[in-house]
């Protein structure tokens, strides 16, 4: 682990200037460069507040405020949109650089690295325009906001844990990115991010249990929402997940690495 993290240090010259080149790539030849990445979910959530809390008066059971249910919206979106990016940009990053991967020789975990800061630049654009929206709005949790960073951090080993494991049997086995696709899907449905968990029949709830996303988008909305701490218990076994998984895809990682150069 130690040599692993000390040659991604020497190479974080090259982390950062790909992800600079990204980010600037992405708004290349447009007119208003980098000002999307303000204007983009900015619009989204001014559509969200207004449509939800003005247009359909929509509600979150037990909870008055004419904004509740924009900023669970906001809050499960969100943080669900850092998951789904990281793993999904994490499963395809070897595909992608497959030339790179060839012709250069670096630490083949600087890939998704750079996804996962990538990922985490835009959220922290968007996420920080949504805090500015609560602290105009009256809604600002207070000293509760600093428990996000913790869940980003679960959420975070989660995503790239997944997404490693999948990034190398997809090499191998390309239906495994089409099929994670649908998965991802599902799962969003299947995670109470756009309806409150307390609508669902007993044994709905129950099941959530094993949804290990489930626990931690909500943990994410009550503290903006409702301005609870999480029940940290509860996040135990997603982080025993999140762990697991880390362990796995940087072991298969580790045993596939020169195959997959092959396979590329």
């Amino acid at each position: 682990m130690k040599s692993m993290l000390n040659s991604l240090w020497a190479y974080r010259s090259f982390i950062f200037g790909s992800v600079k080149r990204e980010f600037q790539s992405k708004y290349r030849n447009s007119l208003l460069g980098a000002a999307w990445t303000l204007i983009n979910p900015l619009a989204m959530i001014i559509v969200y507040t207004m449509i939800f809390s003005q247009i359909m008066h929509s509600k979150l059971p037990g909870i008055d405020g004419s904004f509740a249910y924009s900023i669970y919206l906001c809050a499960g979106i969100l943080t669900w949109g850092l998951f789904a990016e990281i793993v999904s940009r994490a499963q395809n990053t070897f595909l992608e650089h497959a030339n790179l991967l060839k012709k250069l020789s670096f630490p083949r975990l600087c890939l998704p690295v750079i996804v996962v800061t990538n990922a985490m630049v835009n959220f922290f654009i968007v996420f920080g325009l949504f805090s500015i929206f609560l602290l105009i709005s009256g809604n600002f949790p207070g000293l509760v906001y600093l428990a996000l960073f913790p869940l980003l951090a679960i959420l975070v080993v989660l995503a790239i844990g997944l997404g490693i494991s999948l990034g190398v049997l997809n090499v191998f086995f390309r239906d495994v990115g089409q099929f994670f696709g649908i998965v991802i899907q599902f799962w969003f449905w299947l995670t109470p991010i756009v309806y409150p968990i307390s609508i669902l029949p007993e044994s709905m709830r129950s099941l959530m249990g094993y949804n290990p996303m489930a626990n931690l988008i909500n943990a994410f909305q009550d503290i903006l929402v409702t301005g609870k701490w999480p029940i940290w218990q509860s996040l135990l076994p997603v982080t025993i997940v999140a762990i697991a998984l880390c362990v796995l895809g940087l072991r298969l990682f580790r045993k596939h690495a020169g195959e997959m150069v092959d396979e590329l």
